[in-house]
């Protein structure tokens, strides 16, 4: 007879004997049952049974009625009579049994739990942890301290949250798709597929190409090349409240930047190209590319450049780095840092040109949080870029909030934007009807303020925009707004910077009368009183004191809305920095730069057939004509031999 059926005999026969307090005695017999099966199993109470409490006490019934033939079998060791009078009584209190089963199997799980939880704090005692309520609260201030001592102060810093980035305005694509709806975007997609095999290339492409990683500040081509590593992200710090990363190289990067400084020194473009047949992902030739095209009047392949050091930028991130919660660092004195900022800001404007005003913002915001010195002068294009995107109430916040001061009003475009903010505030809440009680100062005041701080912005601007209004006339003959200059360097680069960047918006008549009111009111004033005018000078010297120009790095033509654009003849000396060109027309050297930037003619001996073909296609290379006459000058800038005189 096996343990379990001497068990269930035993308790029948228990059954029988007269009991004075039947309830206590099954208790205490039903805990000793659950000891000696806790025994015998060697396994813990399953918690699934008390599901099934119904099904378990069928089971035990089941149990009995087994048990009750095999004893009947067993007439050797009973006499029969005892067995029938067994019987009898068992099947008397059946009923009964099976609700006492119900009744001690809840207690019993409840007092199962309670051992479970005793054993655990008995094991958990064992091995010397605190399991004691009181020490719970005591928990994450031991955290907290742990944290702080180890990462110097990981609380989100006060700036962060203004600069957030929210990744679904990133996508160019979503935006236009806002703006001119689906089917207008898929129309202009499909008229831009060449040739009637596109769409066969496509899919064949598919069938032996491979699926791009997924990034989101660009979606990656099927047709680009397979990113290969050749760069990454490491992690350096946390300093303030900020994780500080940089861009680390590999070897084989390291070997295309030392081909490509050898190349830009002598200002080989073919160089250059040939680079990328190797590296396909090579940032610095990306972007030399890119700037050749846009001069090139190739806006498509130079947005397509751009945004394969995007793509390439963010699949080296490390896997901490999240530039979009606005608490990572990566800084610009790091020369290999230096060309995500450079992307950023050219993937900007072309979001900028498209149309795609919301996107450009996050972008810029993005640029904004990666340095808090700001070398690209991000803050000076972000309040044209809320403007377009009608992100009026976040332009307040952030002039408020960032860097946990007001000094931003006193930069020429945050005077102005956020008087035109605060105008257009005005009129939304006008127009639905709710007036809030706040102690902001009107637009007209601050547009007031902003001229009286700035007021050679006026004049700049009714040249640029232009303003032909009769009453601007004898607005500018005012003292006030007569000069065009100020006398402050710094300060007369911002204001260049900000007159070719928000020309745009003062076409607006809305804001044209809200300019002109404000001006006429000034005037007005300066009239009966002029000592106020000379408040607004002292606090604009003090405001910028440095008799340098501290922003001398920042281009105007970097902030400009024109595409510039440069004949094929003058494409050769491209490789010298587009940005010293500018340089050299303001200083009277435009003249000489041929003789300069001038390169000896291309010698094809012991050369490839071929490559000399396709290379010969390109407008800025030249061989020489037959007659050896390679010198000439005007032969080598043209690059077509005797072809300028047929001009």
């Amino acid at each position: 007879m096996s343990a379990r059926l001497f068990k269930k005999f035993l308790k029948e026969q228990e059954l029988l004997q007269p009991q004075k307090d039947p309830h206590i005695k099954d208790e205490n017999d039903d805990d000793e049952e659950e000891e000696e099966e806790h025994v015998n199993s060697g396994s813990s109470i399953n918690p699934f049974d008390l599901l099934n409490d119904g099904d378990h006490v069928s089971d035990q019934d089941d149990e009995l009625e087994t048990s009750e033939d095999i004893v009947l079998g067993a007439g050797d060791k009973q006499d029969p009579q005892e067995l029938k009078g067994t019987s009898n009584s068992v099947s008397r209190s059946s009923h009964k049994s099976k609700k006492k089963k119900k009744k001690k199997n809840k207690e019993g799980a409840c007092e199962s739990t309670h051992k479970d939880e005793k054993s655990l704090d008995a094991i958990l005692e064992a091995l010397s942890l605190d399991v004691k309520t009181s020490a719970l609260p005591r928990a994450p201030e031991k955290a907290k301290a742990v944290n702080t001592k180890l990462h110097d102060g990981l609380a989100k810093p006060p700036a962060a949250s203004i600069l957030e980035v929210d990744p679904k305005y990133l996508n160019a694509e979503n935006e236009l798709r806002r703006i001119f709806g689906s089917k207008v975007v898929k129309s202009f997609e499909k008229s831009n597929q060449t040739g009637p095999g596109s769409s066969r290339q496509v899919r064949g492409g598919r069938r032996g190409g491979y699926i791009p990683r997924k990034t989101v500040l660009v979606t990656a081509s099927e047709h680009w090349p397979r990113w290969d590593g050749s760069f990454s992200m490491e992690f350096l710090e946390v300093k303030d409240g900020y994780h500080y990363f940089r861009y680390v190289h590999s070897s084989s990067y390291a070997q295309a930047q030392r081909a490509f400084e050898a190349a830009k020194a002598i200002h080989d473009l073919n160089g250059i190209a040939s680079i990328l047949l190797y590296n396909p992902y090579h940032l610095d030739s990306l972007l030399t590319m890119a700037d050749y095209f846009k001069f090139a009047g190739e806006q498509q392949m130079s947005a397509e450049s751009i945004s394969k050091c995007l793509y390439a930028l963010e699949c080296a991130w490390h896997s901490l780095f999240t530039p979009f919660q606005g608490n990572c660092q990566v800084k610009f004195n790091d020369e290999k840092n230096k060309p995500m900022f450079t992307t950023l800001f050219a993937h900007m404007k072309n979001m900028d040109k498209r149309g795609c005003h919301r996107s450009a913002l996050e972008v810029c915001k993005l640029l904004l949080s990666l340095d808090s010195d700001d070398p690209m002068g991000a803050k000076f294009y972000i309040d044209y870029l809320s403007l377009r995107a009608d992100e009026y109430a976040w332009l307040e916040r952030f002039s408020e909030d960032y860097q946990s001061d007001s000094s931003l009003w006193l930069f020429p475009n945050f005077s102005f934007s956020l008087a035109v903010c605060r105008f257009y505030l005005e009129k939304q809440e006008s127009e639905e009807g709710t007036h809030a009680l706040t102690a902001k100062s009107s637009s007209t005041e601050l547009m007031k303020q902003a001229l009286m701080l700035h007021p050679s912005v006026l004049k700049k601007l009714i040249e640029k925009v232009p303003l032909k209004d009769q009453a601007w006339t004898g607005i500018v003959k005012d003292a006030l707004f007569r000069a065009e200059e100020v006398g402050i360097p710094s300060l007369d680069h911002l204001i260049n910077i900000y007159v070719e960047t928000n020309y745009l918006i003062w076409r607006l008549p809305d804001l044209q009368k809200l300019l002109r009111d404000a001006a006429q009111q000034i005037v007005e004033t300066l009239k009966r009183d002029s000592s106020e005018a000379k408040d607004w000078a002292c606090v604009r010297k003090e405001a910028f004191s440095s008799e340098k120009n501290e922003y001398r790095h920042l281009l105007v033509s970097d902030f400009s809305h024109s595409t510039p654009t440069l004949p094929p003849e003058n494409l050769q000396p491209f490789m010298v920095d587009p940005r010293m060109m500018e340089g050299m027309h303001n200083e009277g050297l435009a003249a000489n730069a041929n003789e300069v930037l001038r390169a000896p003619p291309r010698d094809v001996t012991n050369r490839n057939a071929l490559a000399v073909l396709f290379e010969s296609m390109l407008p800025w290379v030249h061989y020489g004509d037959a007659n050896g006459a390679g010198e000439d000058g005007d032969n080598l800038m043209n690059g077509n031999g005797q072809g300028n005189e047929e001009h």
